[in-house]
């Protein structure tokens, strides 16, 4: 680790020097950016919270093929993938669990009630994505259940003008993927569709997939007041050898289905803006324990959730106020679970005072939540900045967070493990403080955070012939920091970009005094990542990502994924090598990640 340390810092060293007699030039900066996922839209520089922001240029530098893979490539981000090809993955943010992250798409909620095992199906292919804002952190006072440790907001693209994007990539395990992305921009509306297949035989026993993405964004009467729809399906059918079992017998098998169907628009005055939603989201699982014996046990869940949600922000003299009003019908009909309904509303407030000269804003705020099954939960929290000048700010924020049980937490049952209909939600209060650095060449952040949390669940036992059952029998302290800096520099003339984070993280565990834990804590102690983007040429571009681990259970590993970009007129060929000193490592479970592996990329632009 000591060495790879100091290669990076070699290299920043050596950038630094290169460019240090350059003329400044002008780059796309992050402060550009509006965070506009929660009522108060605020430019990225401004906002009090720790945000990372995940570009279209950073995507099209980032060697990865999904969204799963590209997350990884964030400090304090922890992917932990089962499968390949974007198949299964679950998304932890700062030590919190699967079921502790929100994801959002265009700002819709995209939480399951099922599982949170079920929160990546819901990832976008990456042609469609302008950014994705990951929020650090507690956050249920602007998103409500679920953001117990964080959210990520995946930003979609607007327009594409008239344009059609075709894709073919093949490579390692007979992978095999091909996409299609058409743009159109007519008078009064605007479409985006994508079509994409993926498919592999699998770089192991039962690991094979057949996956396919669809997506339709259109934005209607464009020219008065727009209105916007969003449209996806999502199908993956993929062999899961010991995802979620150690039986080397039983050769798993799962098929997910997601869909989500949305529409939007946005009211203006002067001082007042209001953004109405409607949505509906379904989620289908299909398991199966034994992949070639259907009968010996299958598991079926479908889930549908129908939301509204009224988000508006009013600018005074006093500052800016936000309130929203979030209601959702929640069915799920399962041949384990039973079937189910919760009704959930929540009613969000919050205000951003600015004095002192504006130089210090203040943003305190609620959100109350009503559950059919769990009542009302309020949950407060304060966001506190302070700019020092025109390039530095400081920050901190405060709240109390929460998740309520899953529907799996509470009632799935069979020989190995039992729910348990009395569990409560689960409860933390976090904080952070932290500091932010913008120049045209330099962005740098860091923060310190910790949490408190109370009543987690875990599945234990007192011996070893006993089922599991879920408990509410965890508390936990977590505390640590996090470094992110990115630079940017030109050779020749030419656009350069290195990136550096770092998160280091310590969990106190309670004493449980129970022998058996399946949910025993992993984080990530340290998480090491950068990426450097050179334009060799003005027609090649390379990109190498380097990423270290180490959890807090001792396991820890390096993976280098290196890309190359060769660019002839509206023409792409790329090269992208993963784990490339063929690292053997595991994220979760007993599941090994692929050894060295390549795709060979054409991508032509039809303009």
């Amino acid at each position: 680790m000591k060495n790879k340390l100091t290669l990076s810092l070699f290299v920043i060293l050596f950038c630094l020097l290169v460019q240090a007699q350059n003329e400044p030039i002008k780059i796309d900066s992050l402060q550009e950016i509006t965070i506009t996922s929660t009522r108060i839209d605020l430019p990225f520089k401004e906002n009090s919270r720790t945000i990372n922001i995940i570009t279209s240029e950073d995507i099209k530098n980032s060697a990865a093929t999904n969204v799963a893979d590209l997350l990884q490539q964030v400090a304090g981000v922890d992917i932990r993938k089962r499968g390949t090809g974007g198949s299964q993955a679950d998304l932890y943010i700062r030590g919190g669990s699967f079921d502790q992250t929100l994801l959002l798409i265009d700002g819709i909620k995209m939480d399951d009630a099922q599982t949170g095992h079920h929160t990546m199906n819901a990832a976008l292919p990456i042609e469609v994505i302008e950014r994705i804002e990951i929020i650090k952190g507690p956050a249920a006072r602007a998103f409500g259940q679920n953001a117990f440790a964080g959210a990520i907001n995946i930003v979609t693209k607007n327009q594409l003008n008239n344009s059609v994007s075709a894709n073919l990539e093949a490579g390692s395990f007979n992978q095999l993927n091909g996409s299609v992305t058409v743009g159109s921009d007519l008078e009064n509306s605007t479409h985006i569709a994508h079509m994409g297949k993926l498919s592999s035989d699998g770089y192991r026993i039962n690991s094979d997939y057949d996956n396919s993405n669809y997506f339709l964004k259109s934005i209607f009467n464009k020219n008065a007041q727009p209105v916007e729809m969003i449209a996806t399906f999502f199908e993956r059918k993929f062999g899961a050898e010991n995802f979620y079992t150690s039986n080397a017998t039983f050769h798993e098998y799962e098929e997910t289905q997601n869909s989500l169907i949305g529409v939007s628009t946005a009211f203006k005055a002067k001082n007042l803006k209001i953004k109405p939603r409607l949505y509906w989201k379904r989620n289908q699982d299909m398991f199966l324990l034994r992949r070639n014996e259907p009968s010996f046990y299958r598991n079926l869940h479908i889930s549908n959730k129908v939301g509204a949600e009224v988000n508006t922000s009013y600018t005074s003299n006093i500052g800016v106020t936000g309130l929203g009003v979030d209601i959702s019908q929640i069915y799920l009909t399962s041949n384990t679970l039973g079937d189910r309904d919760r009704f959930m509303a929540t009613a969000f407030l919050e205000h951003r005072f600015k004095i002192f000269n504006d130089n210090l804003d203040i943003t305190p705020g609620v959100a109350v939540t009503y559950f059919s099954d769990f009542k009302f939960h309020a949950f407060p929290g304060i966001d506190l900045g302070y700019k020092i000048s025109e390039n530095f700010r400081a920050y901190g924020n405060f709240g109390y967070t929460y998740r309520v049980p899953t529907y799996t937490d509470l009632y799935y049952s069979d020989p190995a493990s039992i729910g348990n209909e009395d569990l409560q939600p689960e409860e933390a209060l976090s904080g952070e403080v932290g500091g932010k650095f913008f120049s045209s060449r330099f962005n740098a952040s860091f923060a310190l955070f910790y949490k408190d949390a109370e009543n987690l669940i875990d599945y234990v036992k007192a011996n070893e012939d006993d089922p599991f059952m879920a408990q509410n029998i965890r508390d936990s302290k977590t505390k640590g920091f996090e470094v992110n800096t990115s630079y940017h520099f030109t050779i020749n003339n030419l656009k350069q970009n290195l990136s550096v984070g770092y998160t280091f993280m310590e969990d106190e565990i309670q004493d449980i005094n129970l022998n058996f834990s399946r949910y025993s804590i992993n984080s990530l102690k340290h998480h090491f990542t950068s990426r450097l983007s050179t334009r060799i040429t003005k027609t090649i571009n390379f990109n190498v990502i380097y990423k270290y681990a180490e959890r807090t259970q001792g396991l820890s590993y390096n993976v280098l994924d290196a890309s190359a970009i060769f660019k002839v007129n509206q023409m792409e060929l790329s090269i992208t090598a993963n784990n490339i000193f063929d690292a053997d490592y595991i994220e979760t479970g007993i599941v090994p990640m692929p050894p060295s592996n390549v795709l060979f990329g054409l991508r032509y632009n039809f303009k």
